[in-house]
C-alpha cells in the first residue's frame, strides 16, 4: 500500500504496473475538493486555509497542488505549511497563529501533536486519517481502513495462483469514511448541523 505508488517509483502506472510490485493506492487524486466542501459546512465563515504538508511524503507536490486548485475553486485562500519532521509542528503552528480558519492536514502522519496543537490553537482540522480525530481532530474523510484490507487479501489469493503483479492493476479504494468528533467541535464552539452528523460514518463523542 502506498499513497503514490507511482510517485514512488514503485510501479510505471496504476492500470499497468509493468514490474514486480502491485497493490493499493491510499490517497486516490479528487478528495481535496470533497474535503474542503465538508469543512465548510461545519465552520462559518471559512475563508483562510492553512495546509499542512508533509514534505517527506512521496508524491507530496501532487496533492500540495490538488489542494491549491480545490481551494482557489471554492474560492478560499490557500498557505501552504511544510513541515519534515515532527519537531516542525510546534514552530508551523506559531506561523499560522491568527491567520487560519482551518487546517488541512496532509501526507504520511507525523505526529498525532498537529491534532492536539490545533485544539490548543482553537483551529478546525480536516485530517486524512480518522486516527487523528481519536486524537482530538475535528474531522477527517478518508479511506476505510477494513475495506483496504480486503483488497489486499484478494491480491495475495490471485498472486498465490500464479498470477504476476505487473498484470494486476493498482486498485483505487472506493469506500471512503467520513468521522467528526463532537466533543471537539463543541470545544471549538462549533455548531454541527444535524445532517452533517447524520451522514458522518462515526461521530466521536
Amino acid at each position: 500500500m502506498s499513497g503514490d505508488p507511482v510517485g514512488s517509483d514503485l510501479v510505471a502506472s496504476l492500470a499497468r504496473p509493468d514490474g514486480n510490485a502491485t497493490g493499493l493506492a491510499l490517497n486516490p487524486i479528487s478528495l481535496a475538493g470533497k474535503r474542503l466542501e465538508l469543512l465548510r459546512e461545519v465552520v462559518p465563515g471559512f475563508r483562510r486555509l492553512t495546509v499542512m504538508v508533509n514534505a517527506n511524503s512521496p508524491g507530496f507536490k501532487n496533492r500540495m497542488d490538488e489542494v491549491q486548485a480545490a481551494a482557489s475553486a471554492l474560492g478560499l485562500e490557500a498557505t501552504i505549511l511544510e513541515i519534515r519532521r515532527a519537531d516542525d509542528v510546534a514552530s508551523a503552528f506559531e506561523a499560522l497563529r491568527d491567520r487560519a480558519d482551518a487546517l488541512y492536514a496532509v501526507g504520511v502522519p507525523l505526529t498525532f501533536a498537529i491534532a492536539t496543537r490545533a485544539l490548543t490553537a482553537r483551529i478546525p482540522t480536516m485530517f486524512e486519517y480518522r486516527e487523528f480525530v481519536d486524537a482530538g481532530g475535528l474531522m477527517s474523510y478518508g479511506v476505510d481502513a477494513t475495506h483496504l484490507w480486503r483488497l489486499a487479501a484478494t491480491f495475495v489469493d490471485k498472486i498465490l495462483r500464479g498470477a504476476k503483479p505487473a498484470d494486476l492493476p493498482v486498485q483505487q479504494p472506493t469506500k471512503f469514511d467520513l468521522v467528526i468528533n463532537l466533543k471537539t467541535a463543541r470545544a471549538l464552539g462549533l455548531k454541527v448541523p444535524e445532517s452533517f452528523l447524520l451522514r458522518a460514518d462515526e461521530v466521536v463523542e
